[in-house]
């Protein structure tokens, strides 16, 4: 089934922001998605303000979809603790609640969506188990699933993986999460912590395969070894914690950023970089690669993949390379605990880093659109 208009594979974050952009200016995308219901995604629980800000624009108000308000940022390293303001008020949200959110969006601005589970992609013909699509061009935003054909190198010696485990409401880990968010530091890896939408919390993990391993590959024995070995983050366990399911994704590609793509092909979200997620810009890339994208089809059509492309792997850069630094720091307890001294009595510090895992989409970027409705639909 040929579209007309770009064809988006995937309705999370990245699909249903392109979608959005596309729709408004007056095209029809299709989303194709395998997911009917939807689900809730492991990565992306925490909003940056500036992620806030992009989507409001989008018409998401994280406010009015129940998000917990995030003010400040607690990191623990050892016996270490320190307390930081973010730069402006952020979000704790459930990819369920985002991802519910920009679908019913993406299609009231106009786009279709179809449910397909798509195999691979042979050039611009997405292979799904209902039928194959394609489209005028193809926006790639399948999120950590790679598509055959279009795999990711995953070739790290010690690969990142993510676990994901949530905490039902309750009175005390609503008393030790009001208004933060936590970062506990391991040896391997780290946690990421924070209140979301009806009270429960969200634990993100992000470790090395060797420090899975070493708790005999169980994800629970793991979060019991460091329950015992870091209190902070086993006070944070306490209660009905191994009674909940914990969701896995593996060999997490952080670092990785697509520099090149076909005509044709617009990669995005974490088909086009992948950060670390203790920066919390992940949502913010999958945004800013989608807004860059239709932006990019509506000024050249098919023909401007490649463009787009180079132009967002340069703007992603700096912001992955110093997360890459951060991640570096946070697995090593010999790095994190005298840098955590350092961010202590010189908080400044920490913002300027947080200033500068962002990614910022400027119109010096971005090809002037003017004619996009006339090069589309022609009289």
């Amino acid at each position: 089934m040929r579209i007309p208009a770009p064809l988006i594979l995937g309705a999370g974050p990245a699909g249903c922001a392109a979608a959005i952009a596309l729709a408004r200016a007056g095209q029809r995308p299709v989303l194709v998605d395998r997911d009917e219901q939807v689900g809730d995604a492991l990565c992306g629980g925490f909003i940056s303000w500036r992620t806030a800000e992009q989507l409001a624009g989008l018409g998401i108000d994280c406010s009015a979809l129940g998000a917990h308000r995030v003010g400040h940022l607690r990191i623990y390293a050892g016996q270490r603790c320190i307390n930081l303001p973010l730069p402006a008020l952020a979000w704790g949200l459930s990819r369920h609640a985002l991802d519910s959110a920009m679908r019913i969006a993406a299609v009231a601005e106009g786009a279709e969506l179809e449910i397909d589970s798509i195999r691979s992609l042979d050039g611009l013909i997405a292979k799904g188990t209902r039928r194959d699509w394609t489209g005028d061009a193809l926006f790639l935003a399948s999120g950590k699933h790679d598509l055959r054909g279009f795999a990711r190198p995953r070739d790290a010696s010690d690969p990142a993986l993510g676990l994901r485990l949530r905490l039902l409401p309750g009175a005390d880990i609503a008393r030790q999460l009001e208004g933060t968010i936590e970062l506990h530091l391991f040896d391997g890896g780290y946690a990421g912590i924070v209140l979301q939408e009806g009270g429960s919390a969200n634990i993100c993990l992000a470790i090395k395969k060797s420090l899975l391993t070493a708790s005999s590959a169980d994800p629970r024995r793991l979060l019991t070894d460091l329950a015992q070995r870091h209190p902070a983050f086993g006070a944070r366990l306490e209660g009905s914690w191994r009674e909940q399911p914990i969701d896995t994704i593996g060999a997490v590609p952080y670092g990785w950023i697509a520099r090149d793509t076909p005509s044709g092909l617009f990669r995005l979200g974490d088909q086009a970089a992948v950060i670390p997620s203790l920066a919390g810009e992940g949502m913010a890339i999958a945004l800013a690669s989608a807004q860059l994208a239709a932006q990019h089809w509506l000024g050249g059509g098919a023909h401007a993949a490649p463009v787009f492309q180079r132009q967002f792997a340069g703007a992603a850069a700096a912001p992955l390379r110093i997360a890459g630094i951060a991640r570096t720091v946070a697995e090593s307890p010999a790095l994190a605990r005298p840098s955590l001294a350092v961010l202590g009595r010189i908080p400044r510090i920490a913002a300027i880093l947080l200033d500068r895992t962002r990614i910022e989409i400027t119109p010096s970027l971005a090809p002037d659109c003017v004619a996009a409705n006339t090069r589309a639909n022609p009289t």
